[in-house]
């Protein structure tokens, strides 16, 4: 047995299955239903003990004559009708010499071999054809590949019309399709120009006489319509109309203006923050079950098989079961075999349900026909309409919802199907569809969630004092965003749907927009105020289609930085938004991190203007330079990465060049360094990061250098030209295979900075400190140094000092008079430290903070964190903390 439990998820089952069953197949259920009845009555009269009469044949009497005497006999009529004159009387009958056991033998005997196969087993093949016919009706609904889809369709259904959104999307809907149906009336006369006393209905918005008061009515457009029992909750609001009652008349007025309806609050309930996750998630989940559904057509196959199978079925059953109406006879004669058993050679027999099999064939075989024919409209409706695409006409035209897109295959075919049950669950359907029914559910969630205060208190303060907020991951900008009228910098990273609307005019203070993998659009009316405003833009992409159009139109804009795959020409030309820059007339800093092979030639078009150029091509070599000769007033160019082995010639036209940052490159020889000689401004080279082996004495004719990094390189030595730059300021040495500093580097008495950590030197020249009396930054660290020289106590102004990885022993109490390196700015091991005499370690071991407390040698700052404060600014503290 089941339990209720068990039974009840079969029939909801059942219930939502009718959903997807058109007028044609439910009414081809009812027929079967009724053929299966009629195949069980037949069978049932089969089954009763007397089904067939035998009486013994008289030989001497014709076989008409017996007929007609068994027809009395069975009949009990008493007035015989052509008899034969030695048959005259009913009453008496015919005689035999059987017994009731012999009848009954004889009767079942000649059941068997004088009835045809037709009458006999005519009614079992009626109950296993309609058997046939009911597995047959809802075999597309639990095929295998086909169930699955359609349970999960249901699901969806049912989600939808519980969903709160739904109700809400549709009333938006009707609420701006009756907005439109406004702005497309004609304008109606005054109310002055139409009689009070006319009969004609009224049109027109009156005006309310003072001390008279005139009820207002709602009432129905239409009315309401019983509508079909559908499993989902369905209720929509009716558009009503005001009506004002006067002197015993009505009279109505149209829905307000477009003006007063966006004037007015909205009317519809929001959703909480549950039902506003239940409604993203089911979107996502239509999304999912769409992809899935349009990418086969196999529940249309094989309803189509279906269609065609069981119409074929009633062909083949109404074709060989008419011929068998004249094969059901009502006497019969039956010759059985054992005679000597029964007395007589031959019996008259009748078969007395012919004339109700007769009935009940009939009756099949007209339900039959009614059932082709309803499978001859079926497979005619398929045909005739197009079920594998869905385009929602229906929706377009009675809601706005005019973005739902056409459907195909599998989930247009459900559509279609549904919409013969009812098309009301087609629309609460469509509002999963739709893109604008989405937008709008993210905005409300995001106006529920990301509120001003919560941006408000997002927002931070960088060290150059402006004001940042940086979003990530949301599906689109919150609309409380265009309120910060304060924010500075805004950084979106990962926003699949940013969109700037007329409403980014509020935010008064916007200067600097970054975009990491964000594709962002803008309005026309929002276009305009980033051009005003906006100075600064990063962008972050992955392709370079991915680089929005509208930067193009940003005429004020000054700095432009590009990060993302721009590998071949073809990309550039096509795709790259920067393939017309000569609108960008102020553009003056443009960095690019990509994978370039050229100098793009659009970059010449804003030459007149730039001054700042950085490529960063990450590994990529650049191979033509020749567009740099056309940017003649470039001060700054960074060439990073471009696996370059040699100084490109195009520099020899950048006359106002001040800094040349060549770092990470493959650069081997720096014999060119002679042919920037005229760069008579150039003040700054960084060539680190490449493999240079010997820095040539052509390196002299840069005199106005003031800046020279030589990092990471493979130096051995360095050449005597080097010295003669006396507007060296900071000399980068760092990890090379240096073995020796020369004496020569007291000539440069400017330099305030000096690096040689990663080296083999084993002594510094104690020029270095008599002579170099403005140097402040001192890295030795990674070396072979057995010893530091007395002298470094002339360096009053150095304050930072690194001894790491070292050969020395000792540190000299000399340091004790760099008043510059107080607060932590000597670096070295905690037991070289300790080999300080005890007040000067006192002196260098604590370290001053902003809050005036002091904190011990184990907290000091690493060497990248501290500060760099000049000596009069260590004076102050050293005065402080006396006071202190």
């Amino acid at each position: 047995m089941f339990s209720l439990s068990e039974l009840a998820p079969l029939n909801q089952h059942q219930n939502s299955c009718k959903l997807l069953k058109p007028w044609w197949e439910v009414f081809m259920d009812y027929l079967v239903v009724l053929m299966l009845m009629t195949s069980v009555l037949a069978c049932t009269e089969q089954l009763s003990r007397d089904r067939v009469v035998c009486i013994p044949l008289d030989p001497t009497a014709s076989i008409n004559t017996t007929y007609h005497n068994v027809d009395l006999i069975l009949a009990s009529n008493p007035t015989p009708r052509n008899t034969a004159p030695n048959l005259q009387s009913a009453a008496r009958g015919r005689r035999t010499h059987l017994v009731y056991q012999q009848y009954v033998y004889v009767s079942q005997v000649c059941y068997h071999k004088a009835l045809p196969l037709c009458s006999r087993f005519f009614p079992y093949m009626v109950l296993l054809q309609s058997l046939v016919l009911v597995a047959s009706g809802s075999f597309w609904l639990h095929f295998p590949h086909t169930s699955s889809r359609i349970e999960q369709f249901l699901a969806i259904l049912a989600k939808c019309c519980e969903s709160p959104w739904t109700s809400q999307a549709l009333s938006h809907a009707a609420r701006q399709e009756n907005i439109q149906e406004v702005d497309r009336r004609p304008p109606q006369p005054p109310l002055s120009s139409v009689s009070l006393s006319s009969p004609v209905t009224r049109t027109q918005r009156p005006s309310i006489d003072s001390g008279t008061d005139s009820p207002l009515l709602k009432r129905s457009d239409s009315p309401s319509s019983a509508a079909p029992p559908s499993p989902c909750p369905s209720s929509l609001s009716c558009n009503s109309t005001m009506s004002s009652v006067s002197n015993g008349s009505v009279e109505h007025f149209p829905p307000a203006k477009p003006s007063v309806l966006a004037d007015t609050p909205r009317q519809i309930i929001s959703l909480d923050k549950s039902d506003g996750e239940q409604a993203r998630a089911l979107f996502e989940r239509v999304r999912k079950f769409r992809s899935h559904c349009e990418s086969s057509a196999v529940i249309y196959k094989v309803y189509l098989a279906q269609t065609v199978f069981k119409l074929l079925m009633a062909t083949l059953i109404v074709g060989y079961t008419i011929p068998l109406l004249s094969s059901l006879s009502f006497g019969h004669i039956c010759h059985p075999e054992e005679s000597a058993l029964v007395g007589y050679a031959a019996f008259e027999c009748i078969h007395v349900l012919s004339s109700l099999l007769q009935k009940l064939l009939v009756a099949y075989v007209t339900l039959l026909g009614l059932y082709g024919l309803l499978n001859l409209y079926a497979l005619s409706w398929i045909f005739h309409s197009c079920l594998r695409e869905y385009s929602f006409h229906s929706v377009k035209e009675l809601w706005s919802l005019r973005d739902v897109p056409n459907l195909t295959n599998d989930l247009a075919f459900l559509i279609h199907m549904l919409d013969q049950y009812d098309p009301l669950l087609v629309q609460r359907l469509s509002v999963f569809l739709s893109p604008v029914s989405e937008s709008r559910l993210l905005e409300e969630s995001l106006e529920r969630r990301w509120g001003e205060e919560k941006l408000q208190a997002m927002t931070s303060v960088d060290a150059d004092g402006c004001t940042r907020l940086q979003l990530v991951a949301l599906p689109r900008l919150p609309p409380a965003l265009f309120a910060l009228n304060q924010l500075q910098v805004l950084k979106l990273e990962l926003i699949t749907d940013a969109r700037f609307t007329a409403q980014v005019a509020n935010m008064t203070s916007l200067r600097e927009l970054h975009l990491y993998h964000c594709t962002a659009s803008v309005d026309t009316s929002a276009l305009a105020v980033l051009q005003e405003r906006l100075e600064v833009l990063q962008i972050t992409f992955t392709h370079a289609s991915e680089i929005p159009n509208w930067v193009l139109s940003l005429r004020s804009l000054h700095e432009l930085h590009l990060s993302g795959r721009l590998s071949s020409e073809g990309s550039v030309s096509r795709s790259w938004a920067l393939g017309s820059l000569r609108q960008l007339r102020h553009l003056r800093v443009l960095v690019i991190r990509g994978m370039l092979h050229r100098i793009p030639g659009e970059l010449c078009e804003v030459s007149g203007s730039l001054v700042r150029l950085e490529i960063h091509n990450d590994g990529t070599r650049l191979l033509v330079l020749t567009g740099l000769k056309r940017m003649v007033d470039l001060t700054e160019l960074h060439l990073q990465d471009c696996q370059l082995e040699r100084l490109p010639s195009a520099l020899l036209a950048l006359t106002n060049l001040r800094t040349l940052d060549l770092q990470h490159n493959n650069l081997r020889t720096l014999e060119e360094l002679l042919s920037l000689a005229h760069l008579r401004r150039l003040s700054c080279l960084k060539l680190a990061y490449n493999r240079v082996l010997v820095l040539p004495n052509s390196v002299g004719v840069l005199r106005s250098l003031e800046l020279l990094d030589l990092s990471n390189n493979q130096l051995k030595s360095l050449p005597p030209a080097l010295f003669t730059l006396r507007r060296l300021r900071r000399l980068l040495l760092a990890g090379n295979l240096l073995k020796e500093l020369p004496a020569e580097v007291r000539s440069l008495q400017l330099l305030t900075e000096l690096d040689v950590s990663g080296n083999r030197l084993e002594s510094l020249p104690s020029e270095l400190f008599s002579s170099c009396l403005e140097l402040r930054i001192l890295n030795v660290a990674h070396n072979s140094l057995d010893s530091l020289p007395s002298g470094v106590a002339a360096l009053g102004h150095l304050c930072r000092l690194d001894l790491r990885g070292n050969n020395l022993e000792e540190l000299p109490a000399e340091l004790g008079c760099c008043s510059g390196l107080y607060g932590g700015g000597l670096l070295a091991e905690n037991w070289l430290f300790l080999s300080l005499p005890p007040h000067v370690r006192d002196f260098l071991s604590h370290s001053f903070t902003r809050s005036g407390s002091y904190l011990d040698d184990h907290s000091r700052p690493e060497l990248d964190s501290f500060p760099y404060f000049s000596p009069t600014q260590w004076s102050f503290f050293s005065a402080l903390e006396s006071q202190i």
